[in-house]
């Protein structure tokens, strides 16, 4: 039976997170302090100034996290595991365990991206629960919402969406006379994985110019396509995720139909774990 590790992103950060881990790889520690100009494990362990939840902070926070607790599993286990899939930020934590880059060259693109999409202010997102992606943009097309993008296919009982964010403040809640269990506003700043996102794109775009990426040793399935990466389209890819859905539940049916039976969660929380359970 086929094993899956599943790297979580932005959402699963919480103080503490990283625990004996920072003290098991002080070198890696050493190489993320030197990239960042801060202390990860400071940030991660006490957040003294409040940076944690935020994007330009929390996404290399995650990656950092993802990377040391795969590394842990892996010396633990002593095998790569057959598939890898990550949610948003946490697909570059499973790009780096399939081969494309390096520790530094995957924290390097991750601190670009988290700094471009903290500058995407004015947009918000929203947590639809009890109603999936298709039943979702049925009432949205129904409210006349068609500023507003569905964002994350989660689960059959959970999507995200994402626009500016008077619309959603406006229809999220108008979604629960539309069948949706509940209706819950995040604490973002940006209209992530939508359309508003497309310039941040494009710089992120210019920026990949400059990186060459690895043969992947390890099968990646991608946010944006739910299909795995393939050596020449990591940096398409990685443009297309941050403006596209995230592809959740088509990703975990098409590993299940590959004969993937075990979902390991790899970095902080559980989140994606559950979304598995709820994918059938």
């Amino acid at each position: 039976m086929a094993t899956v590790f599943m790297f979580p992103g932005q959402g699963s950060q919480s103080l503490g997170m990283g625990g004996e881990l920072f003290e098991r790889y002080p070198g890696v520690v050493a190489e993320a302090d030197a990239l960042l100009g801060y202390s990860i494990k400071e940030l991660c362990l006490k957040d003294p100034d409040g940076m944690l939840n935020r994007t330009d902070h929390t996404q290399p926070a995650l990656y950092i996290v993802d990377v040391l607790d795969y590394m842990a599993k892996i010396e633990a286990e002593g095998r790569a595991p057959d598939f890898v899939i990550g949610h948003s930020l946490g697909e570059y934590a499973a790009l780096y365990a399939a081969g494309a880059f390096d520790f530094a060259t995957g924290l390097k693109l991750v601190k670009e991206r988290g700094a471009l999409m903290n500058a995407a202010t004015g947009g918000g997102m929203a947590a639809i629960l009890g109603m999936d992606g298709d039943a979702v943009s049925a009432a949205l097309a129904e409210l006349g919402a068609d500023r507003i993008d569905v964002a994350n296919l989660n689960s059959p009982r959970q999507t995200v969406i994402s626009g500016p964010r008077a619309d959603i403040e406006t229809f999220a809640p108008r979604l629960e006379e539309k069948g949706a269990k509940r209706a819950v506003i995040l604490s973002v700043s940006g209209a992530f994985h939508s359309r508003y996102m497309k310039p941040a794109a494009e710089e992120f775009e210019a920026f990949l110019a400059g990186f060459s990426f690895g043969s992947l040793k390890i099968t990646c399935i991608a946010n944006c396509s739910a299909r795995p990466y393939t050596d020449d389209s990591i940096a398409s890819n990685l443009v297309k995720q941050i403006y596209s859905s995230v592809r959740w539940t088509e990703t975990v049916k098409g590993l299940r139909d590959l004969g993937a039976g075990t979902f390991v969660e790899v970095g902080p929380g559980t989140v994606l774990s559950g979304l598995a359970r709820q994918i059938k």
